[in-house]
């Protein structure tokens, strides 16, 4: 069953980037300086959600400016169609929405499902989830994910929810294929402000904390 999970490339991409940003603000001046600023700091796969208003337009102008862009908290298949229509590279959802993966799998785009227990994470899998995010990471920790890959050996796992820099090389040791960096890379203020060399900033130390030995 995981051996037959759509969109290898898109895993192949992650594990060798294994750093998505997740960026939950009340507005965002430029996404487009946004994701370059992220880039010039070493991360270079940034997700734009559905918490954020009027994040549509947003999506469209990083993804036009060449940036890898996925949209996140997609919860419905209407969100999920605008985000495609937007040219994102994958989708992710904060749990289980068989209808958001339906139009994902129509459109030939990567989607990343929400799961927490073991149960979950076989539906999302049913669903054909190209990777599995579980959701919230820092409630269950890293040793969580060694747990989870007993019964799952090669499970591509995506740790989000309370990763910062003092954590996200423990998750990457203990199994994750990659990890998201919220606020402790993208804070909303500092995002909102268009304060784009605090973000480099932040960018660069998750990126050196991520290369430390666990």
């Amino acid at each position: 069953m995981i051996s037959d999970l759509p969109h290898p490339d898109f895993r192949a991409a992650l594990a060798a980037e294994p750093v998505i940003a997740v960026v939950r603000a009340p507005s965002i001046p430029d996404s487009a300086a946004l994701c370059a600023a992220l880039a010039g700091g070493g991360i270079t796969c940034t997700e734009l959600t559905f918490s954020t208003p009027d994040v549509v337009p947003h999506l469209r102008a990083a993804v036009a400016a060449g940036h890898r862009v996925g949209a996140g908290t997609v919860l419905t298949a209407a969100q999920a169609e605008e985000a495609i229509d937007a040219g994102v590279s994958f989708l992710v959802t904060p749990g289980l929405r068989p209808e958001v993966a339906r139009v994902a799998h129509e459109a030939g785009v990567p989607v990343v499902l929400g799961a927490l227990t073991p149960t979950e994470v076989a539906q999302a899998l049913d669903l054909g989830t190209a990777a599995v995010k579980i959701f919230p990471a820092k409630a269950f920790g890293p040793g969580y994910f060694k747990d989870l890959r007993g019964p799952y050996p090669g499970l591509p796992l995506v740790a989000s929810g309370g990763v910062n820099a003092g954590n996200a090389a423990d998750f990457l040791a203990a199994g994750a294929l990659a990890v998201c960096a919220g606020t402790d890379v993208v804070p909303p203020d500092v995002v909102a402000a268009g304060d784009w060399p605090e973000i480099a900033r932040r960018a660069r130390a998750f990126m050196a904390a991520v290369r430390r030995p666990a």
